[in-house]
């Protein structure tokens, strides 16, 4: 064994391309290869790590079912585009969610504003026709990439405390923590829309280009609705995951 594995081999009881899995996995999320950049070849990996082919490959498979890298026939490996997924199992916020994974996660305001609530907004929130609300529209980004707009709508007693705050991370934790409101649950509604002149400019799309739009409806604990939002993403950059038992 090289030096390499021997170091890889004397840290960890994790099979070995297990090790090389993770190892590249964080060298991609870090951003050490760049969206669309080549990996060594097996052979240079091979020599690298003192490892037969299979293990290589073994590696490589796991990273292509992760989305983390594609092949191009009698090119070689390369970094795909970070698509970020998020398990629907547990209600937890764009950054939280991909903190876990390793990504990083950031936000950026585009705008907040008390205004008139929307009608499927006041709807959705419980308010009379003729109340207000705060919205909050930003875009998310993954790895410093814009993934996200993200329309969120707040009761006006929540929504003002958030004027001035520093809003480029989740939410909910200040929901939580801040203003300290307990969570409870969400209802999400996912559909596929065309992408509005807006969400083009800010994602870089295309004119026509179809978005990924989650409609998410999050609960305090005593079942109040206290923030709606519309979360529209990059089809090619986000999936949620759904996990269904059949009782």
């Amino acid at each position: 064994m090289n030096n390499v594995t021997q170091m890889m081999a004397g840290q960890s009881p994790l099979p070995l391309y297990v090790q090389i899995r993770d190892s590249l996995r964080r060298q991609i999320l870090d951003g050490s290869y760049e969206v669309h950049e080549r990996l060594p070849s097996e052979n240079e990996m091979m020599n690298t790590y003192g490892v037969s082919r299979i293990t290589i490959r073994q590696a490589l498979r796991d990273l292509h079912n992760e989305g983390l890298v594609f092949s191009a026939q009698g090119k070689g490996t390369f970094v795909s585009k970070p698509k970020a997924v998020q398990n629907v199992q547990r209600l937890e916020g764009f950054g939280e969610a991909m903190a876990a994974q390793g990504y990083e996660a950031s936000a950026r305001v585009l705008s907040i504003q008390q205004m008139k609530a929307p009608k499927a907004v006041a709807a959705a929130l419980d308010l009379e026709p003729t109340d207000e609300c705060v919205e909050v529209k930003r875009v998310r980004y993954l790895n410093r990439s814009p993934v996200c707009i993200d329309n969120s709508y707040f009761p006006i007693d929540i929504g003002k405390q958030m004027f001035g705050l520093d809003l480029s991370g989740d939410i909910f934790p200040m929901l939580e923590n801040l203003f300290g409101i307990p969570l409870g649950g969400a209802d999400i509604g996912l559909d596929a829309v065309l992408a509005d002149a807006e969400t083009q400019q800010h994602l870089n799309l295309k004119a026509g280009e179809a978005i990924l739009r989650v409609e998410r409806l999050t609960h305090n604990q005593n079942g109040r609705p206290i923030d709606f939002e519309y979360l529209c993403y990059r089809g090619d950059s986000f999936k949620y995951q759904f996990r269904i038992d059949r009782k």
